[in-house]
């Protein structure tokens, strides 16, 4: 089974882009905060944990605008430099929205059936090895309800998420789901508190929300050109969102299909994972990056996602302490590097 490993990146300083970017942004656009394009200096980082801790990758598609870091080793023949016009629709380029790149993913050239979706904010710190991300050649997930939350201090999220299940509920019915999979939503091995959930949760016949968690995402391309094959006109319909828009849907849509769909492989896929934010106090994500929290009760965590919130004030400050922090942890050069 090859696995690829699909890498989403901008240089937010790059004066050509910031120029075009300039030009079609619309007004009052929330998908222009600085914070969605901020580029910490950690992608060699992010490629070094990759070699590492997944040396079993067969190729590594690294998405991006057009600009290319200079220390990358373009020659490297596990590496797919992709520009978006190798795979976007003419009408939907120049794009400056993730959600829209997402929805496109499968058209990348030579991407393999089984692939794995990072944000470059997602670092790899422990050993996987395959298995880690499917079984069976089937994704690893788990599927659980989770009600969509209003939340007016990031409603494009909120958007986002009932734009998706508005989409799932045309083609699932909730609780039919629920009596063909029962083993899908009630899997031993998941944390005890989503039984709960998922049992309270059948007191309503619809949809309210799903969990996902933010981390890096195993999927099939074959899920992704299934969901086109049913959505395609809707999905066209959005490729004007050259910027974040309340109408988009995202990647989610794809993973969650699979996983009503019942081509996922049930598992705890909560463990080994931590998300946190960046703040002007990062100490406990600099222990963990630095294998702080290595332990006999408290598992290492493998898979880091570091999310830019535009919390911090002081970016030169944790910019430093983050590249120091990894640098002491990864400081061997990968073959992703001149």
């Amino acid at each position: 089974m090859d696995i690829d490993i699909v890498v989403t990146w901008v240089d937010g300083e790059d004066p050509e882009w910031l120029k075009e970017k300039s030009k079609y942004l619309p007004d009052n656009a929330y998908g222009d905060r600085i914070e969605r394009f901020r580029d910490w200096s950690l992608l060699k980082y992010w490629f070094r944990c990759v070699e590492k801790n997944a040396p079993w990758v067969r190729k590594i598609h690294f998405v991006t605008y057009g600009h290319i870091p200079q220390w990358l080793n373009v020659s490297n023949s596990r590496l797919n430099i992709v520009k978006h016009e190798d795979f976007l629709p003419k009408d939907s380029i120049p794009c400056f929205n993730c959600s829209l790149i997402e929805r496109y993913l499968h058209r990348i050239p030579d991407l393999a059936e089984h692939f794995i979706y990072f944000n470059d904010d997602c670092f790899l710190l422990g050993y996987t090895d395959k298995d880690y991300f499917f079984k069976k050649d089937l994704p690893r997930d788990m599927l659980a309800f989770q009600p969509v939350v209003a939340n007016p201090s990031n409603p494009g999220m909120t958007h986002l998420v009932q734009n998706n299940i508005l989409v799932l509920s045309k083609h699932f019915d909730k609780r039919k789901n629920v009596k063909d999979h029962p083993a899908h939503y009630f899997h031993i091995g998941y944390p005890a508190i989503y039984f709960f959930y998922n049992l309270l949760e059948l007191a309503f016949p619809r949809f309210t929300g799903l969990y996902s968690v933010h981390s890096a995402a195993p999927m099939l391309k074959s899920t992704y050109e299934e969901v086109w094959k049913n959505e395609g006109g809707y999905l066209k319909s959005l490729n004007g969102n050259r910027f974040r828009d309340d109408t988009d849907v995202n990647q989610y849509l794809f993973r969650e299909w699979g996983k009503l769909s019942g081509k996922f492989a049930p598992s705890n896929i909560t463990r080994h994972v931590m998300y946190t934010e960046l703040s002007d106090d990062n100490e406990s994500i600099l222990k963990v990056i630095s294998r702080g929290k290595k332990g006999i009760l408290k598992p290492a965590v493998k898979c880091l996602c570091i999310n830019d919130t535009g919390l911090v004030k002081d970016v030169e400050k944790v910019r430093n302490e983050m590249i120091d922090a990894f640098d002491k942890a990864f400081a061997n050069k990968c073959s992703f590097e001149k």
